[in-house]
């Protein structure tokens, strides 16, 4: 059915009226939400040990996961605006071919297992830490079972307003320790136009890190998450496309300033003190030689709110995307269940595998979190070009898109991001067959 193009009176009556600072604030719902959404575990520890093990010498391969981020996610959320046939994004994949919700469903299922893993072990030692237990399993079965009974109650609302103001202050302690580092800004600028790879130092290797940090930016899947939050936000047709567009940008120089700031520290601090992040104490004791016992805490209290925010963020948003799967190999259960996802009583089941079984890797004996962070990162890859090329193609169907279709730029840096993902596969397959 073809999507109708109402007017939207609200943004009408703004536009008379002029804007308010509570109107801006109030706009600005699914950037702040893609802020959260993005910035977990993976950008904290991949950018942390390439600054600590690598200066600046490979921000030119952060520069570039930003700007992939921002093109990936503005054209997946200017499909689900714009296409004429009120198509979801997982609804555009699916008509290109169906072996594309069946690899989303695949994906989905195991990065959304594998994120929450870390997520979940990275939550259990910032827990126990700050509580001083030797118990950081029991922490992160803690931190599991508030997650199942809190998402989705009234409570959780005031719980998470809580989280995201201990994510600020954490932030912010970053970047004041970064503008207090005096960092090395001809280096950020050779490192940026650099585009090399140093040789290996520290416990991991440079390629691995720049991998991880391509996966954790640029190929995760939590960019799939925008559209759903956009949905609930009530942006759904073209007239919200300069909202949506604006909102993005906002929230992508969010991340950059927030990144780089964690880069610097790294680079600045952790490295020259041979602090190599092998653990989470590793950032901790950054703030702790600059602002004291306070800093460290803030650093732990914040991690922890960014981890627990992640893990609830990563377990109402997976099931989403997976059911969505689900419901376009099975088209019956769209037609049997409606258009409201959690309707569906696999929904419920699909949440409890992404937060439950997870668990399983903060056994004794399993991976430590900053490992299993840089490998599950670097696994995003391996999405990447299945994602990037299937947007290429249906971001440009004239059927779908009309006007609305890529520009030549957009074109071109998809082409880039498929090239570039299958370069890194290979060179990580390459490097890891001969070690």
């Amino acid at each position: 059915m073809a999507r109708a193009n109402p007017v939207d009176k609200h943004l009408i009556t703004q536009r008379e009226h002029g804007f308010s600072l509570a109107r801006i604030g109030k706009m600005l719902g699914p950037g702040i939400i893609a802020v959260l959404a993005w910035l977990g575990a993976g950008d904290l520890i991949t950018s942390s040990v390439a600054g600590a093990n690598y200066g600046y010498s490979m921000m030119w391969v952060l520069a570039i996961s930003l700007l992939l981020r921002f093109l990936i996610v503005n054209i997946i959320a200017r499909f689900q605006l714009c296409n004429l046939q009120g198509m979801s994004i997982l609804g555009g994949y699916a008509q290109l071919h169906p072996v594309f919700a069946w690899f989303m469903l695949g994906y989905a299922l195991v990065m959304g297992h594998l994120t929450n893993a870390y997520m979940l072990k990275g939550a259990g030692e910032a827990l126990a830490t700050l509580l001083h237990l030797p118990y950081p399993l029991l922490c992160s079965f803690a931190v599991m079972l508030a997650v199942w009974l809190l998402v989705g109650r009234n409570i959780y609302g005031q719980i998470e307003r809580v989280m995201k103001v201990l994510l600020c202050l954490m932030t912010l302690a970053f970047l004041a320790l970064a503008i207090m580092s005096r960092p090395d800004l001809g280096g950020i600028l050779r490192g940026t136009l650099g585009f090399s790879i140093p040789p290996d130092k520290g416990v991991h290797g440079a390629l691995l890190v720049a991998v991880s940090v391509i996966g954790a930016v640029a190929g995760s899947i939590a960019n799939f998450v925008h559209p759903y939050v956009m949905k609930e936000k009530g942006w759904t047709g073209p007239e919200h496309r300069r909202l949506q567009r604006n909102d993005l940008l906002f929230a992508v120089l969010v991340g950059i300033i927030i990144n780089l700031a964690i880069w610097v520290v790294g680079a600045e601090i952790l490295g020259p003190n041979n602090l190599k992040v092998e653990t989470l104490d590793d950032l901790g004791q950054a703030l702790r030689m600059f602002f004291g016992e306070a800093g460290w805490y803030v650093f732990f209290v914040g991690a922890f709110a960014t981890l627990f925010a992640s893990v609830a963020g990563k377990t109402t948003a997976f099931p989403r995307l997976i059911t969505d799967a689900v419901q376009h190999i099975m088209p019956s259960r769209k037609q049997r269940y409606g258009k409201v996802l959690h309707q569906d009583p696999l929904h419920k089941w699909f949440m409890m595998f992404i937060l439950v079984t997870p668990l399983v890797w903060s056994l004794p004996g399993m991976p430590d979190f900053v490992t299993l962070t840089i490998a599950v990162n670097a696994l995003n890859i391996v999405g990447l070009p299945v994602i990037s090329l299937g947007l290429l193609v249906m971001s440009n169907q004239k059927k779908l898109m009309g006007q609305y279709r890529n520009n030549l730029f957009e074109n071109i840096a998809l082409g880039f991001a498929t090239v570039l993902a299958l370069w890194v596969a290979f060179q990580l397959g390459a490097q890891l067959l001969t070690a």
